[in-house]
This record gives structure tokens, C-alpha cells and sequence, in this order.
């Protein structure tokens, strides 16, 4: 069995040790209400028992009853930015009590990765999320319980390095170097594998070089001499070029370039089947935001800049380097290259097992 299944079957297991402690340093903010996400979680336990005494009503998150809430994660970075949009315009809410008459609470979640993501959807604490595609297509896969409801971007990619005897694969391969990306099995993890083999090299050459670190960590850490190579995405890498004592390793950013599907959108099954309403102006708050995105990057700028930490001209800059759009790029394409070269066990049979029916693209 290749290094890379043992290593996935560590992360899972650290993944579940991690469901079991719970996400109390992930940082997150609530629109609505305002409800913290622990007391949600601290009432789920007795929802049932709350709707059996007042005659039967049915939890919000399942059934559309009037009493709404949605859950959602995120993640880090620019590729997230139409979320902020959705945030601050409070598309949800408004959509929401326009269409029913009755007000939903959205909680919003950030976390480190789509490994996160997959431990609360699974376990019912999250409604929706949003991560890289490699994971996301790995989580349909092993009937975590959702499937794709969006795209939301395609970002540049890119591989830094700080040590100057570095200039190709062949420099890694082999070597102790540590190339700090989000997580094994991460879109960054499948991209570098994709670059490898375009290369000619084995797939998993570099599986026993990766670190796992946030997209700001990772970062950090290659600044600081912490970390030989850093492979990430805007604003991240943007950033990192500009620094005079860095350098970029070019073989990954021709791998998969900004027009392929980079961030997508899961929703759980349950929320998709059982509040078809809430399901529906999910999807239609997230089409908005992309249009607002598009259409008024100047003033969108000025809306996502205090959420990424940048100046509202790096900000516009960089916004006008991204691709925002609902439709998916790629997705079957990548997920048979997951298959082959075992990021998962199976391919799927075809673009509809990935995704929902309102779901555009290849």
C-alpha cells in the first residue's frame, strides 16, 4: 500500500481524536442572533426532547419549521471572499425571512481545513462548508454526507522556497526539506502531486516532506527559516513574491491554473432534502455575492479587505487576479486523477454523483 494511504489513515484518525475534543480554538463570528456556536452545539444534544414537549416541532435545521439555523465554515483567504460579502450584506437572512416570513440564525465558522469541515458536517454540527475541491470530492466519496451545492473560486498557486539550492523537484526529492501546506490529502497536497507527475516524477515523491500548517502559519513559518517551501494560494502567494529573498519553484503553478475549480461549496444532505427553502437561498445568497464580486470589485474590495487583513488597493489587486463563479472547472477531471493515483479509492461514475442538481459545470 503506498506512503500516502498510511498517511491518510494517521490524519483520519487524527481527525476523529480532534471530533472527540471538540473546536473550541477554531475562531469563528455570528451574524442572526449572534449564537455562539457552543451553545448551539450544548443544545442539540436536547432539541428532540425540547420539540417532543411543545407538540412536535421539528428542529429548523432539518425540516424548514420556523425557527431557523444555519450553520456554516470557512476557511482562510482570498478564494473565501464572496463570503464576506454574504457576511456583511446578511444575504442569508434577508433572502430567508423574504421568502418564509421567519428569521434564521447563521452562524459562520473558520477552521483550519476541509479535514475540519468534513468532522462537523459529519457530525451534524455544520449545515454547509466551504474548502478546497480535493477534499470536498474525497468527502462525497466516503459518505461523509453531502455533496457540492457550488463552485465559489480559482485561485493562483504557487510553491516558494527560501534556500537558493532549490530550483526544481529534483532539488526536493529525497531530501529532509519540510514543504508546509494546509494538510495531507488538501487541494495543495493532490496539486503537488499533479506537478509531480506532469514532471515525471512519482506522485507521492514528496508525501514524507509535507507539514501540515494553516495557509497564515505556513507563511510565517517559511519567512522565519522554519520551513524550506511554502505551497499556497491568494493572497499568500501574492505576498510571498514580493519578498526579495524568496523564490518560486514554477512546476506547480502550471499544474492547475486559476480557471479550475479551486473552492467549492458542500451542503449536507439532510439540510439539502429536508429544508429545500433554506437549501435554496443558501445557493442563491452565494450567486449573489460572486455577481457583486464581478460586477463591483472596487466596492466589494472595500467590503473584503477587513476580513483578509489587506489594504483595499492590495485588495481590489487582488481580486482582479481571481475568478469567481458558481460554476465548477475540472471537477471530474480532478476526481478521476484522485482515483489513479489513490487520494481516494474509487472514481465516480460520473459529474452528477459529485454534485447537486442545480450544480453547473464539468
Amino acid at each position: 500500500m503506498k506512503k500516502y494511504v498510511r498517511l491518510l489513515a494517521i490524519c483520519l484518525g487524527i481527525t476523529v481524536m480532534a471530533a472527540g475534543c471538540g473546536n473550541s480554538g477554531q475562531a469563528q463570528k455570528t451574524s442572526g442572533n449572534q449564537a455562539a456556536q457552543g451553545q448551539a452545539e450544548d443544545s442539540t444534544g436536547s432539541q428532540a426532547a425540547e420539540d417532543e414537549a411543545d407538540g412536535g416541532n421539528q428542529d429548523a435545521d432539518n425540516t424548514g419549521g420556523e425557527e431557523a439555523t444555519l450553520n456554516i465554515a470557512y476557511q482562510y483567504g482570498l478564494a473565501y471572499a464572496p463570503l464576506s460579502i454574504v457576511k456583511e450584506q446578511e444575504l442569508i437572512e434577508k433572502a430567508y425571512e423574504e421568502a418564509t416570513g421567519n428569521k434564521v440564525t447563521v452562524t459562520w465558522n473558520q477552521m483550519s481545513s476541509g479535514a475540519d469541515i468534513n468532522t462537523g458536517i459529519s457530525a451534524g454540527s455544520i449545515d454547509a462548508g466551504f474548502m478546497g475541491v480535493g477534499p470536498a470530492v474525497t468527502g462525497v466519496m466516503k459518505g461523509v454526507g453531502y455533496k457540492i451545492f457550488t463552485n465559489l473560486s480559482g485561485q493562483e498557486h504557487g510553491i516558494m522556497t527560501n534556500d537558493d539550492r532549490i530550483q526544481s523537484f529534483e532539488d526536493l526529492i529525497g531530501s529532509s526539506n519540510q514543504i508546509a501546506l494546509v494538510n495531507i490529502g488538501s487541494f495543495q497536497h493532490i496539486l503537488l502531486a499533479m506537478a509531480l507527475e506532469n514532471a515525471g516524477y512519482d506522485p507521492h515523491a514528496l508525501d514524507s516532506n509535507i507539514v501540515a500548517m494553516a495557509h497564515p502559519d505556513g507563511m510565517a513559518a517559511l519567512e522565519s527559516g522554519n520551513v524550506s517551501c511554502h505551497l499556497t494560494s491568494s493572497p499568500y502567494i501574492f505576498k510571498e513574491r514580493e519578498e526579495g529573498n524568496l523564490h518560486e519553484i514554477m512546476d506547480v503553478a502550471e499544474a492547475w491554473g486559476v480557471d479550475g475549480s479551486f473552492i467549492v461549496g458542500v451542503a449536507s444532505e439532510r439540510m439539502h432534502d429536508n429544508n429545500p427553502e433554506l437549501y435554496q437561498v443558501l445557493c442563491d445568497a452565494i450567486a449573489e455575492a460572486v455577481d457583486f464580486m464581478n460586477n463591483s470589485p472596487e466596492e466589494a474590495a472595500k467590503i473584503t479587505c477587513e476580513f483578509d487583513g489587506n489594504s483595499e488597493e492590495d485588495e481590489l489587486a487582488y481580486i482582479q487576479k481571481s475568478k469567481y463563479t458558481i460554476e465548477t472547472k475540472g471537477l471530474f477531471e480532478l476526481a478521476s486523477f484522485m482515483a489513479r493515483t489513490e487520494f481516494i479509492e474509487e472514481a465516480p461514475g460520473s459529474y452528477e454523483d459529485l454534485v447537486f442538481e442545480n450544480v453547473k459545470g464539468d
